[in-house]
């Protein structure tokens, strides 16, 4: 099948793809996907089957990660969504799979052959997979992990007290007594180590609409920034233009799934950030003998499922899990004790997903297009515009039904009936919001709760980002593409607003006292203010949680090896900012804070983009190679904070710098036919392509590239 007058790049560099119908666009999107993307793929689906000791790499961290994913058994329960397929869905997906096996028969990515790899065909199982793993990514595992960590607050001896307080309105059901005797198995493989291969880790986003009310063009805006990491080449992202005689659609698309994620059609634009929906839930199994006590004093076989994990050059280690429909235990249930199972609820996923995100190329309304989304089972905040001038918010995603009282956040006795899962919710009563009066609608993350019939979110991230851009968005009523992009860069912090309120008359008159008390609260490359704010926040959660708390040794164990206090701040925010807390023992907030601050402003200050310089590096090599050779880029610097718009987090995790900021920009205004995007990286993930990281220095400088329907054709695939 020649491709040569079907498919071209515009001066970006993006591929433009033109075909008779969906079915036909979608599989040169696939052929796109294994031109530019062939080793991408490849290797999330090797990471996604747990293979990756076997073809790439033998250690014993290798190991774990595998372990893992066998354990998720992501690629165990496939068959029974492909049979739910309608043939519409399934005719896109095979051709989309049949469009990636022509690139890779004709070029195999090059750096396979060091390892001696020769992949499988991609087919549809492939697909459901990589659709599973986007939906997770560390996003889902981080709500799993903050519930894990309440299981260790518990067995620490946090009293009720202290609980309730960091943890307020979800500890329904909580049983302490029964919770200490949970045997704990050592500590889960960390959300860095977890994606080092292909994906980067998600955290966190932003997205927001306004109505035609407040544009200057007078149709709705739209806007969008996934916060990923972005240390990593190729870019997760991969931006895309699909055209039919009868439309178009273009936008942002993960490769591996035929899915455009995040863009337009003619009509109707969509973005998404992720929900932090409490969609994990475990429950605690009272075990003997490879048995649990399924009712008082009855028990049970669990379900054993065996694997075998090849490692290269190394003996293949066999793993057993033990199942119920509680989901997978951990530990062995030979040794008699307390363990816990745990389920993610859009674990058996993919059908109902792929089905509604391939469908959204056709939706014209913002109405459509909430039915839509809000059918996909694992959760996101999708934010609508139509050139109708509607707005709209809907989260997506499969809530579990529980009984009354509980949130789901603490682990509950399995053996009582009443604790199961009774289905789960409908999308309708998810929260959603429709042509809201403020004439703008926006998520970063935060609580919204308040806009459903059913609260999804147990902790989630704070409100600062949306309340900034909130803020700007309601004092403005002739808002353009340029208010975006400056939005998008905004590093103004409402969280550093609010400590600065009860620090600053404290700061002491000396040279790091006069930096942070004059401190225009902007987290820019060249302020001081910013670096020594960080140095007084960390020193403060250190002194409140550690000394007065769990353990400084603790704290420093949690900051570093876990994500708990960058998702997660708010909960531990709260408290800091609170006039009185148990947390706070015999002294007074403004006591904590100027010991807090005595520590920290003892630093030379430095300019907060010094201590922000990141390499980005190959995802395959990891920095292994020569720099000379292009494969890693940088240093780069990353601007914004913790709660500041452009979010911009550095630090380390399991032994590797990892990052947290806007991936990728995009804003769509609907008075045009175009959107404005820009992001770290580019459209190839071949090093030796002039398009390996074209689109970066756009993404440092704040320029936006445009990529319009009817763009020139410049360059040949």
């Amino acid at each position: 099948m020649s491709t040569s007058n079907k498919i071209w790049r515009d001066k970006h560099g993006v591929c433009h793809v033109e075909g008779k119908d969906k079915t036909d666009i979608f599989n040169l999107m696939g052929y796109v996907h294994g031109k530019d993307r062939g080793m991408q793929i490849l290797l999330m689906r090797i990471l996604g089957q747990g293979r990756a000791s076997e073809f790439l790499d033998s250690s014993d961290e290798m190991l774990e990660i595998d372990k893992f994913f066998r354990r998720m058994n992501w690629t165990g329960s496939i068959a029974s969504q492909i049979e739910k397929f309608s043939p519409d869905t399934r005719e896109v997906i095979d051709a989309y799979c049949a469009g990636v096996n022509r690139a890779f028969a004709q070029k195999i990515p090059w750096e396979f052959k060091l390892f001696r790899f020769k992949p499988e065909p991609w087919c549809i199982k492939d697909t459901v997979l990589i659709s599973r793993m986007i939906g997770y990514l560390t996003l889902a595992q981080s709500q799993g992990e903050m519930e894990r960590l309440f299981i260790e607050f518990v067995q620490a001896g946090m009293d009720e007290d202290r609980l309730n307080e960091l943890f307020p309105g979800i500890l329904g059901g909580l049983d302490m007594d029964l919770i200490k005797k949970i045997k704990l198995a050592d500590r889960l493989v960390s959300p860095a180590s977890l994606w080092n291969i292909a994906a980067p880790v998600m955290m966190a986003s932003n997205n927001w609409a306004v109505s035609g009310k407040k544009t200057a063009s007078g149709k709705p805006i739209l806007s969008n920034d996934p916060h990923l990491e972005i240390n990593r080449l190729p870019n997760i992202w991969y931006e895309i233009v699909l055209k039919t005689k009868d439309g178009y659609a273009m936008g942002g698309t993960m490769p591996g799934a035929p899915a455009l994620l995040v863009g337009r059609n003619q009509d109707l634009a969509w973005s998404a950030t992720y929900t932090f929906m409490d969609g994990i839930d475990s429950w605690i199994e009272k075990c003997k003998d490879g048995k649990y006590m399924c009712e008082p004093d009855k028990w049970s076989h669990f379900i054993e499922r065996k694997e075998t994990i090849k490692r290269k050059k190394k003996d293949s280690v066999k793993v057993v899990f033990y199942e119920n429909k509680h989901g997978i235990l951990e530990g062995n249930p030979n040794e008699e004790g307390y363990y816990i199972t745990t389920s993610w609820a859009p674990a058996f996923s993919g059908a109902v997903t792929l089905d509604s995100i391939i469908k959204i190329f056709d939706a014209k309304t913002v109405t459509q297009g909430m039915d839509l989304l809000g059918r996909v089972e694992t959760s996101w905040n999708f934010i609508l515009a139509d050139k109708d001038g509607n707005i709209g918010y809907q989260m997506s995603g499969l809530m579990p039904k529980r009984r009354e009282g509980v949130t789901g956040f603490v682990p509950l006795p399995g053996w009582e009936e009443k604790n199961d899962w009774q289905g789960f919710e409908s999308p309708q009563d998810l929260p959603r919001c429709y042509n809201p009066e403020s004439g703008y609608f926006v998520t970063s993350n935060q609580n919204l709760n308040e806009y459903g019939n059913v609260h999804p979110i147990n902790v989630g991230m704070g409100s600062y980002r949306s309340d900034r851009i909130g803020k700007l968005l309601l004092e403005n009523n002739e808002i353009t593409r340029e208010t975006m992009y400056k939005l998008h860069y905004d590093v103004y912090s409402i969280q550093a607003q609010l400590f600065m309120k009860i620090l600053g008359p404290l700061l002491p008159d000396t040279t790091q006292g006069k930096i942070l008390k004059n401190w225009n609260l902007e987290y820019s490359a060249d302020s001081k203010g910013a670096f020594l704010f960080d140095k007084f926040y960390k020193a403060l959660y250190l002194q409140v949680f550690g000394e007065n708390g769990f353990g400084t040794e603790a704290v420093e164990h949690i900051d570093k090896h876990t994500g708990m206090f960058n998702d997660f701040y708010i909960n531990f925010d709260r408290i800091l900012l609170s006039e009185n807390s148990v947390w706070f023992g015999n002294n007074t907030r403004e006591e904590l804070y100027l010991k807090a601050a005595k520590k920290a402003l003892k630093v030379e200050p430095e300019k907060w983009g010094n201590t922000r310089k990141v390499m980005m590096k190959n995802i395959l090599f990891d920095g292994k190679l020569p720099k000379f050779l292009g494969f890693d880029r940088g240093p780069i610097t990353i601007i914004g904070g913790l709660a500041t718009p452009h979010q911009g987090q550095v630090f380390e995790s399991a032994g590797r710098q990892t990052t947290f900021a806007p991936s990728f920009r995009m804003v769509i205004d609907l008075s045009t036919d175009e959107i404005n995007t820009n992001m770290a990286g580019g459209p190839s993930d071949r090093r030796f392509s002039k398009w390996y990281c074209s689109d970066l220095e756009n993404w440092i400088s704040g320029k936006y590239k445009t990529i319009a329907v009817n763009a020139e054709k410049k360059f040949k695939i």
